[in-house]
Parts: structure tokens; sequence; C-alpha cells
């Protein structure tokens, strides 16, 4: 086993990670600039106006992302199982 084999790894949890946060994170984003922008422009300064929305759109993001989300991990966590025994040699 050398480092490389370990960067690897690291490398490909980094991916996976990024591409499975990132469906709700960017739409939650977004939506935190729409309303931010909404805000400033009418002037309304209360915090629990936009937790609602956000909540809303994470809660969407999930439903039709979720699915590809847990498939991506199971088969991230299925491909390190497997490389269980490369490791013990």
């Amino acid at each position: 086993m050398d480092a490389d084999y370990f960067l690897t790894i690291a490398n490909q949890t980094m991916w996976v990670l990024a591409l499975a946060a990132a469906p709700i994170l960017v739409p939650a984003l977004l939506a935190g600039l729409i309303l931010g922008m909404v805000q400033a422009a009418t002037s309304i300064n209360e915090q629990t106006l936009t937790f609602v929305p956000k909540l809303v759109v994470v809660a969407f993001s999930i439903l039709i992302f979720g699915s590809l989300i847990l498939g991506l991990l199971t088969d991230f966590t299925t491909a390190m199982f497997e490389r269980i025994p490369d490791l013990v040699k």
C-alpha cells in the first residue's frame, strides 16, 4: 500500500460528498439569495420569513434527488467495502 491509494480514496470521498450535497445546497442557496433580494427591496427585516421557503425548497429537493443521492452513497459504500480485502493483504 502506498500513499497514492489512500489519496485516491480520499479524492473519491470528497467527490461523492460534493455530489451528494450539491442537489440540496444549491437550491437552498438560490432560494436564500432570491429571498434576501426581495427582503432588501421591500425593507422587510423579518428573519423567520426566509426560514419557511428555504425549508420547503430543501424538502422538495430531497424528494426529487433523494433516491439519486442514496444510490450514489450506496454505490460508494459498496465499493469501499469491496476494497477491504486489498487493505488486508
